[in-house]
């Protein structure tokens, strides 16, 4: 006959399982306490960099409806299309610009830039301008502060 032997792990072993349990909780509880905060830091930043973008768009909305304002004006002294466009042309703010029949200018606020260009349309159409371009272009936040070159720019349509 074979002797069972009795496997004892002594009275200091439960102790060291709990304080192991114990430990790894904590960690646990730890990482997802920062995991947490981390969290809403970036739902944060989010909300400014939306509401940044949107106060971009709002400027390039304010801006199209100044220049539909102009160019009401010059639809009414203008006999033709071509008259239309030169005087379109000469009465755009300095920071326009005229490629054609396209307008061309772009809203900053540091950080981004939104280019936007918009088509005039032909005269007696129920519109006058027509978005043609509405690109954002955003800087990393260290190279928005060094106004020193273009570099780090990322392009979103």
């Amino acid at each position: 006959m074979k002797k069972k032997s009795a496997v004892s792990l002594g009275p200091g072993a439960p102790s060291l399982i709990l304080i192991f349990v114990i430990l790894a909780l904590s960690m646990l509880s730890m990482l997802a306490l920062m995991n947490g905060r981390n969290d809403a830091r970036l739902s944060l930043r989010s909300v400014e960099v939306m509401e940044a973008v949107y106060q971009l768009n709002e400027q390039a909305e304010q801006t199209r409806a100044s220049l539909d304002e102009i160019l009401a004006g010059q639809a009414q002294a203008a006999e033709n299309d071509a008259a239309y466009l030169q005087l379109a042309a000469s009465s755009l703010p300095a920071d326009m610009t005229m490629d054609g029949r396209d307008i061309i200018w772009t809203e900053t606020d540091g950080a981004r830039n939104l280019h936007c260009a918009v088509r005039l349309l032909p005269m007696g159409s129920g519109q006058r301008t027509q978005w043609v371009q509405h690109t954002l272009v955003a800087r990393a936040a260290e190279e928005a502060e060094d106004d020193a070159g273009d570099g780090g720019f990322v392009e979103f349509d």
